[in-house]
């Protein structure tokens, strides 16, 4: 007698959650290892012990298992921490945590406090005695608090910008809260912008001209643009419209000698060898044979032959001193505290104080005189630092005056415009003797914060 088939049981498919209709506390909670990893990694850069960004890229290359979309959520997260560090610590020591672990609760904190989740979508995580300090943190408010927390600011960072009127110092605060747009420009040498933006468009990547830069592109979010073959050729670099700004101060022409004082990774001596079309002798100097390491290959993507690195046991190096009086041009990028760069690097207002800064004064003034008697007569010597700071700024500039009469001071925003770059007025900043110096800050001109001085060498 044959059997009946019977047609194996099926689970009815999942109906679609129709548009609009409330989602379960399981769909709404943050997953476990997800708020793990942002913990842990938070412990490792509250330690201020490396950058921030170095702490994240070792971590995930320890942790390939995480996917590109959950990288990207922990790293929002942690710099969001960092942006608003000084608020949350307040409210979190005003709400009392039951224990000691710093990294947890400002987790906690951020995920209610700066991205907006509700006790349904963190109660799994609030178990036993932080139950009732979630209660505690959602009582204690947002108190209006002193100066220093409203703008995100420690301490010695709110002394040291106390003299801005202090309607600007609130807007400058605050933009400095906002994460930087990315910035690109072309390569001069043998790219157009128009191409490059038809190109960009046509991968789905929206861009547009930046406002004072003629070789600037300013891009929506943060597409991934270094496997774009525009970039794999060379026609394009990532670099702050601020920084080009600099580039441009510097003016280099044809068969010139120019040196890069502080070059690092190079990203203004590319645009330097560019707007020299590849002749003369560009030389790029620093003390970190690392940094000159990653600048060969950026080099030869960018199609020069005009540049020469040296690295440099300190700024009174005999290998660049040699050449004393023969630079037509010489930029000092100085090392800084790096205050300008807050929207990218917001660690660095907590790894830093009043005495890194004193060194760092200390040094700015002997690289500067370290390369005056480099400059031929004649010649053009720049200035230049990514800080908000008057001491890394226009109080450098004024010591450096006094000392060197043989130096005149040159304005920078007249000496962009004559090579076609105009600038608004506030981008010139008159110093305590009422030397004019360029001053570009995020709020005002969407830049990073640069500072820039300029001087020619008398004939």
């Amino acid at each position: 007698m044959s059997k009946k088939k019977v047609a194996p049981s099926r689970k009815p498919a999942p109906t679609k959650q129709a548009s609009g209709e409330p989602k379960s506390p399981a769909e709404l909670a943050l997953p476990r290892p997800f708020i793990a990893q942002a913990i842990s990694l938070m412990a490792e850069v509250l330690k201020f012990e490396r950058p921030a960004d170095s702490v994240l890229s070792y971590h995930f290359k320890n942790h390939r298992e995480m996917g590109h979309a959950d990288r990207g959520r922990i790293a929002e997260l942690v710099y969001a921490i960092l942006r608003h560090l000084r608020s949350l610590r307040d409210v979190v020591a005003r709400s009392e945590p039951p224990s000691p672990s710093e990294a947890r609760y400002l987790v906690l904190a951020a995920l209610v406090r700066l991205q907006g989740k509700n006790l349904r979508e963190i109660e799994h995580l609030i178990k036993g005695e932080d139950t009732e300090w979630f209660g505690r943190l959602k009582a204690a408010g947002q108190e209006k608090g002193t100066s220093a927390i409203r703008h995100e600011f420690p301490d010695w960072l709110e002394t040291a910008l106390a003299a801005m009127p202090a309607d600007e110092l609130d807007t400058l605060s605050r933009s400095l809260l906002v994460p930087a747009p990315l910035d690109l420009r072309i390569n001069p040498l043998h790219a157009r912008r128009p191409e490059i933006l038809a190109q960009l468009e046509k991968h789905g990547i929206a861009a547009k001209e930046t406002p004072f830069s003629p070789w600037g592109m300013r891009l929506e979010g943060k597409p991934a643009i270094q496997r774009h073959p525009a970039f794999v050729k060379g026609d394009m670099e990532v670099q702050d419209e601020g920084s080009q700004l600099l580039a441009a101060l510097v003016a280099p022409k044809r068969g010139e000698m120019v040196l890069d004082f502080c070059a690092g990774a190079g990203g203004k001596t590319l645009l330097l060898g560019a707007l020299m079309k590849n002749t003369g002798r560009l030389y790029a100097a620093d003390i970190s044979e690392k940094r000159l390491a990653k600048l060969g290959p950026r080099v030869a993507r960018a199609g020069l032959s005009n540049v020469q690195t040296i690295r440099l046991a300190h700024e009174r190096d005999d290998r660049i001193q040699r050449l004393a009086g023969k630079f037509d041009r010489v930029l000092v990028d100085a090392p800084c505290s790096g205050t300008g760069t807050l929207r990218r690097n917001p660690d660095l207002k907590w790894r830093q104080g009043e005495a890194q800064i004193v060194e760092l004064t200390e040094l700015q003034a002997k690289i500067l005189e370290a390369a005056a008697p480099l400059v031929r007569p004649g010649g053009v010597l720049v200035y230049a630092t990514c800080s908000l700071l008057p001491q890394e700024n226009t109080l450098i500039q004024q010591a450096f005056s006094e000392a060197h009469p043989e130096f005149e001071v040159v304005d920078p925003v007249a000496q962009l415009a004559a090579v076609g770059i105009e600038l608004p007025a506030d981008a010139l900043v008159v110093g305590p003797t009422a030397l004019p110096g360029l001053q570009l800050l995020p709020h005002r001109h969407g830049t990073d914060g640069f500072f820039a001085a300029i001087w020619r060498k008398k004939i």
